[in-house]
């Protein structure tokens, strides 16, 4: 399926999210993938007119940290501790995944990012299969930066997931040389080594040279719960989490660290110089019981801090508008109101995660020259009534329900609230199908 060359989205209230933050009326006018102009009308015809009535019109938000293999896991794996959590649903999961039901779960992942506002995804897939994940991506039009998972190191994962270290290596450089690139630049592949617990400090030590190397980004999880933090301080000889990773070498700007709860002074100091990227995903980390980042200190110090639902097994919804609200409230329990307002979770979920992803030029705002990803988000709704300022309602009032329209590269993949490549009845039967079938595998 290919997109209008020219589509005008006309009346709209345009939250542009450059560097000046503008809020203006006008119009949005996209040309073969990339935004031409953005406020006055300009002159020409276009393949496609679009009046907004007054929406708001934004750049689609940026998850930095979520992993779409789980999402055929949502409901099964509720109220442990993260280590539980891992050990008897998401590992047995993750290891049962066919490629028929990682394509399903994919499937299901995009139709309900799309619908809810995000346009481009950094994701943890599972050890194996992870050709099908940019195969279907590639078909269903979203942007994303994938990493298969990697593991080598852990007794207690399922055999399927444990991997050998060059084997690890080998298949992600593979990974990299087949999809960088793909998809007209929509996809490209990160190293996603899973957290030190299941690494090998050799696997570690080599994606930290690779990283260098290939000018790729690396992708893991660290410091998420307190249990975690102690085992890694006992395997890696008394250590906090971020100060073994910068031992192995990972610690650079190519590093994106999912969670980060529980980070010391110290390792904030680390993690500001080093330009490391922290991935929060507060709804995860409240409903897995792991904590409250510290959000406001660590943005203080310069820290990239950007957004993330993470998995569906882990939060149950993949919704941005939710993780926006609960960042900025959290804070508010944590320091004071208004310690991160609005207006930041906002800044976090467009502008933030572009530069998590090293992606600034290309997405995270409505300018010219930058890529045509955005949504239009309904506001002639009475759950956000009377709109007195526009932060606000984004971000404390509206529900990913409320989106009407999502484009990513110039195509319209969400049209009057409704997926223009898929049937979300089809995408939800499947869904069922396909997680009753690896529950069943899995033994769970």
């Amino acid at each position: 399926m290919t997109s209008d060359n020219a589509i005008l989205i006309r009346n709209a209230t345009i939250l542009t999210m450059n560097d000046a933050l503008d809020i203006v009326h006008g119009s949005v006018s996209v040309r073969d993938g990339r935004i031409a102009s953005v406020g006055a009308e300009p002159p020409g015809r276009h393949d496609t007119t679009i009046d907004a009535e007054g929406a708001y019109l934004l750049p689609g938000f940026i998850q930095t940290h979520v992993h779409l293999c789980q999402t055929l896991f949502r409901g099964y794996a509720d109220d442990m501790p993260l280590l539980e959590w891992l050990k008897q649903r998401v590992w047995p999961m993750e290891a049962a995944h066919t490629p028929s039901t990682l394509r399903a779960s994919t499937v299901l992942a995009a139709s309900e990012l799309l619908m809810t506002g995000t346009t481009t995804v950094l994701t943890m897939e599972t050890v194996h299969d992870t050709d099908v994940v940019f195969e279907t991506l590639a078909a269903l039009g979203m942007r994303a930066v994938v990493g298969k998972c990697m593991m080598d190191s852990d007794d207690e994962v399922p055999a399927r997931l444990r991997e050998r270290t060059r084997a690890s290596i080998d298949e992600s450089l593979a990974l990299k040389k087949r999809w960088d690139g793909a998809a007209n630049g929509r996809l490209s592949a990160a190293f996603a080594p899973r957290f030190a617990v299941s690494c090998s400090r050799e696997l570690l030590e080599a994606v930290a040279e690779l990283s260098t190397r290939e000018q790729a980004l690396v992708h893991t999880h660290a410091s998420e719960s307190r249990d975690e933090v102690e085992v890694v301080r006992t395997l890696s000889g008394g250590y906090s989490n971020l100060e073994y990773l910068a031992q192995t070498g990972l610690a650079t700007h190519h590093l994106c660290a999912a969670h980060c709860v529980w980070v010391t002074e110290a390792e904030q100091v680390l993690l500001a110089e080093r330009d490391v990227k922290v991935l929060h995903c507060p709804g995860s980390n409240l409903k897995l019981g792991s904590g409250i980042a510290p959000v406001t200190e660590m943005r203080a110090r310069g820290i990239s801090v950007s957004l993330g639902a993470d998995g569906a097994a882990c939060n149950n919804r993949l919704d941005m508008f939710e993780e926006m609200r609960l960042a900025a409230t959290l804070q508010a329990v944590r320091s004071k109101p208004g310690a991160l307002t609005a207006r930041d979770a906002l800044w976090m979920a467009t502008r933030e995660g572009a530069r998590a992803l090293g992606l600034e030029a290309e997405i995270g705002s409505l300018e010219p020259g930058k890529r045509a990803d955005l949504i239009l988000v309904e506001r002639d709704r009475p759950h956000l009534a009377p709109d007195h300022d526009a932060w606000s309602t984004l971000v404390y009032a509206a529900r990913g329900t409320d989106v009407r329209l999502t484009m990513v590269d110039g195509e319209i993949l969400v049209r009057d609230f409704a997926p223009t490549r898929l049937d979300p009845a089809e995408v939800a039967a499947d869904a069922r199908h396909a997680a009753a079938e690896l529950a069943v595998r899995a033994n769970i």
